[in-house]
């Protein structure tokens, strides 16, 4: 005789099957459910979105890659396959633009995340809900104001002949728009809200009862912040300062206005080069310095994403 599954303590068995066999228990299934069958296809909903994303971004990068390691020959009209567009692009003068902007883009996403943090635990504390409506709001306009208009508005201001400039005598201080500090000030007028907007929701995700237990068992506010703030904060901290990295290094509108070539940043190298600034024969380093930026942007996407995740664990 067959013995199968033996039920728990105090559950009644099935009932021998006609061949004297037993049958194997099985658990109740809750009142209402239904057994589902995976459904192997319903990812064809997705495929429309699939197809658009492949066409905006898999054939421009296709494009980008295939321009970076090729090039063509200018008496035959040949392609053929080649390294030196990437090794001209990490060699000279672009070396130092692909360098300098990502150092304008570490600085101004350090100082931007500590100044957004401020500012956002400013307005979570803040018992005035008008205010914080409207510094969310200003943060919101501001963080996607850009380009030339922003440009202008700086140069009108802090320029040579800005009000601020002339009123404050800043010329005289050694104060000048039109460089590296310059583009610095101006990216942490756009970097700065653009933190608050990714600090606020993850600031009013700590729980009161955190702080309350801190301050039941002795803590002082400090330590607070050390030993259950911060370490909770510290993916959002991270995140933000990579996607405010990710957005000063792809910046170009603004720098090209207000600097022109004056500060070497890869964007603008870029520009140069597609615009027909370079020797015979490198026509396609502008696009081994865009696969520079590309590679750049995908090691900071694969950073953010996991801290994303991980402060979406905590906070919610």
């Amino acid at each position: 005789m067959a013995v199968s599954a033996v039920p728990p303590p105090g559950t009644s068995s099935p009932p021998p099957a006609a061949d004297g066999t037993r049958r194997r228990w099985r658990a109740p299934r809750p009142h209402g459910t239904r057994s589902r069958a995976p459904r192997p296809r319903a990812w064809l909903g997705a495929l429309p979105l699939l197809a658009f994303a492949g066409a905006c971004f898999g054939l421009p990068v296709a494009a980008v890659v295939y321009g970076a390691f090729t090039t063509k020959d200018a008496v035959t009209g040949a392609t053929s396959a080649t390294g030196a567009n990437v090794s001209t692009s990490l060699q000279g003068p672009y070396l130092t633009s692909l360098t300098g902007s990502v150092e304008l883009s570490a600085l101004t996403a350090l100082i931007g995340t500590v100044l957004g943090m401020l500012i956002a635990q400013a307005v979570v504390t803040s018992r005035r809900r008008a205010l914080r409506e409207s510094v969310l709001t200003a943060s919101g306009v501001l963080a996607n104001f850009g380009g030339v208009p922003l440009a202008f508005a700086f140069v009108a201001t802090l320029g040579i002949s800005g009000v601020v400039t002339q009123l404050a005598h800043l010329d005289a201080a050694g104060w000048n728009l039109y460089s590296f500090t310059g583009l610095t000030v101006i990216y942490l007028y756009f970097l700065v809200p653009l933190m608050v907007l990714v600090s606020v929701p993850a600031l009013d995700g700590l729980r009161p009862q955190w702080r309350e237990a801190a301050q039941n068992a002795g803590a002082t506010d400090a330590q607070f912040w050390r030993h259950v703030g911060l370490p909770v904060l510290l993916p959002t901290l991270l995140g933000g300062f990579v996607l405010l990295f990710g957005s000063a290094f792809a910046a170009y509108a603004t720098a090209a206005a207000l600097v022109g070539g004056s500060v070497p940043l890869v964007t603008l190298k870029i520009a140069a080069a597609l615009s027909g600034n370079v020797q015979v024969g490198q026509e396609n380093v502008a696009l081994a310095l865009s696969l520079d930026m590309i590679v750049i942007a995908g090691v900071v996407m694969a950073v953010y994403l996991p801290l994303q995740r991980r402060s979406t664990r905590w906070l919610h």
